[in-house]
């Protein structure tokens, strides 16, 4: 594998500019792109970013269709990094964690466990209840990171986009994948450590 091949997922839960701006940030890193978007997920990037489907399918290099599960990306012998789902949705999540792979993008996240590569989840629900929470305990056991997209307001944004682009670096990190998009923390400037109280 010349190349480094990362799956990226876009579930129907708010924030779809998750997976848009994965889809970009890969790209400019020279990371081969491999999409699948679930059909609740298209309804979503149109409420919220007023794209359609082919709108998105041109940021990825390679596009299937959620109900292909006879897809490359269906098969542990089709070496990945691993897979981001951006958003990802309780339901999404509940399906990889029971490992009822219905869908392409449950089935694609179950061969990354599988097969031991990095599965990260933006997971994008709150609050939560008992349920999701040992739902996303089960996942980290299974070796999947739960990473919902918390702002870094230390990085003080200047915009929605901008808060949206650190998280979902952050999120790429994971892949050991510098985008050179994180504004990284180098420390307090004006730390009042040390000063008498």
């Amino acid at each position: 594998m010349d190349r480094r091949r990362l799956v990226i997922g876009i579930s129907g839960a708010s924030g779809a500019a998750y997976g848009l701006r994965a889809l970009d940030l890969a790209r400019t890193a020279g990371v081969e792109t491999h999409l699948v978007v679930s059909r609740s997920a298209l309804l979503t990037l149109k409420q919220e970013l007023g794209l359609h489907k082919a709108d998105i399918e041109g940021h990825a290099d390679v596009v299937y269709p959620p109900t292909d599960i006879g897809a490359t990306i269906a098969s542990g012998s089709f070496r990945t990094i691993g897979m981001l789902i951006a958003p990802c949705s309780v339901k999404t999540m509940s399906e990889i964690a029971t490992g009822v792979t219905s869908t392409l993008m449950s089935r694609a996240a179950d061969v990354v466990l599988k097969e031991r590569r990095r599965l990260v989840l933006m997971l994008r629900e709150t609050p939560l209840h008992l349920g999701h929470i040992e739902t996303m305990a089960a996942l980290t056991r299974m070796g999947a990171i739960i990473m919902p997209p918390v702002p870094a307001f230390y990085a003080k944004p200047q915009s929605l986009d901008e808060v949206v682009i650190h998280s979902t670096a952050r999120a790429l990190d994971l892949f050991d994948i510098d985008t050179g998009a994180v504004r990284r923390w180098t420390g307090l400037k004006d730390s009042f450590a040390g000063e008498p109280k």
